[in-house]
């Protein structure tokens, strides 16, 4: 009897290993918010929303380190930076950039949650974990929170814990992004693609206005279709590309565009950092004073900037040995050092005035 050969595998033929995540409810619940963190989350929310819309004159500075990987050093920029934004909350309204996913071009370290341990051993369910201790810490501070959210499922993870989100400039142009922020609780900001062209984020914000249905995961982990009703509390964030974007004419040009397409009051936001200071950290503040100049002689459009900022400035190289890395120094982009970033935000208060 001649025996029909075995069926060749089709699935999983490059796949090592997977390994089940706990749903989100459960994560959420084993480390949960309190009442008074999402009291807090709720009201930043609400401020940021006002800020974008104009019936909150501050300006929205979105500052902190380009990303987190150590949580001690975290904890103590944000001791710092909670102080003084209780200063000049009369002006500005200080989000913290508390980053865990990090996007990139080919291969490297992909943030926090995905490699916690700095070792590429990719606990992700530790990382996930940690992200929420890191959260509710920030927020007991009296600090709002901000992050870049990349992966599609993470928002369910620790999406109510923060008060700001941005979708990066490689991830704009993709439709699941915009699906997803149709669907998210908070304020957000669309940055322009990494050439500079600002059309793909316009296009975004109109997405995510709209309602949208779309595959994801509901709470308890299974795959659900998902119908949003569309967040109408997004922005457009210019971070510069093949040239910097952040000249008055680069502002007027991203309102008149926003205008042409009814998305009033045609708020814009800046990134100081990134491709508008070339990533040399030593030119990030006098990029930043040149777009305060612009809000302060009278460009209302201009809602607020962002800035990269740690405990001590530059970046060091990475991989290495973790017990080798020096505290407070980012291992991604430059970031200026704590001191220069109290002297703008000073600055900021006192030409704001």
């Amino acid at each position: 009897m001649i025996q029909s050969p075995p069926s060749r595998q089709v699935t999983d033929l490059h796949v090592v290993r997977t390994e089940p995540l706990p749903s989100p409810e459960e994560l959420c619940s084993r480390v949960s918010r309190s009442d008074e963190q999402a009291d807090f989350v709720a009201k930043s929310r609400d401020e940021i929303h006002n800020i974008i819309f104009g019936t909150d004159p501050r300006w929205l500075l979105i500052v902190g380190p380009c990303s987190i990987h150590d949580p001690a050093a975290c904890h103590e920029y944000a001791q710092k930076l909670a102080k003084l934004a209780q200063e000049v909350s009369d002006r500005i309204f200080i989000v913290m950039r508390v980053y865990f996913e990090k996007p990139r071009t080919t291969v490297g370290w992909k943030g926090l949650i995905m490699d916690p341990h700095l070792d590429g051993s990719h606990d992700i369910p530790e990382g996930l974990r940690l992200a929420r201790h890191i959260l509710r810490d920030i927020l007991d501070l009296g600090l709002p929170t901000a992050t870049e959210l990349l992966d599609p499922i993470t928002p369910q993870y620790i999406a109510d814990l923060v008060s700001w989100s941005a979708i990066g400039a490689r991830t704009t142009e993709s439709q699941t992004h915009r699906q997803m922020a149709s669907g998210l609780s908070m304020p957000l900001g669309f940055k322009n693609d990494t050439h500079g062209d600002i059309q793909p984020a316009i296009n975004a914000i109109q997405a995510a206005n709209r309602d949208q249905t779309f595959l994801g995961v509901d709470r308890f982990g299974r795959a659900s279709a998902v119908t949003t009703s569309g967040n109408p509390s997004c922005h457009i964030i210019l971070r510069g590309g093949s040239q910097p974007n952040y000249s008055p004419e680069d502002v007027a040009f991203a309102v008149s565009e926003l205008e042409k397409h009814h998305l009033a009051p045609a708020p814009v936001m800046v990134d100081a950092s990134h491709a508008n200071c070339k990533k040399d950290h030593n030119l990030m503040p006098d990029v930043y004073r040149e777009i305060l100049r612009q809000r302060v002689d009278g460009n209302s459009h201009l809602i607020g900037a962002m800035l990269e900022s740690n405990l001590e400035g530059g970046a060091q190289a990475f991989p290495q040995p973790k017990d080798a890395l020096r505290y407070g120094q980012s291992i991604t982009d430059k970031c200026i050092d704590w001191a220069t970033t109290e002297a703008l935000i000073r600055e900021t208060h006192a030409a704001l005035a």
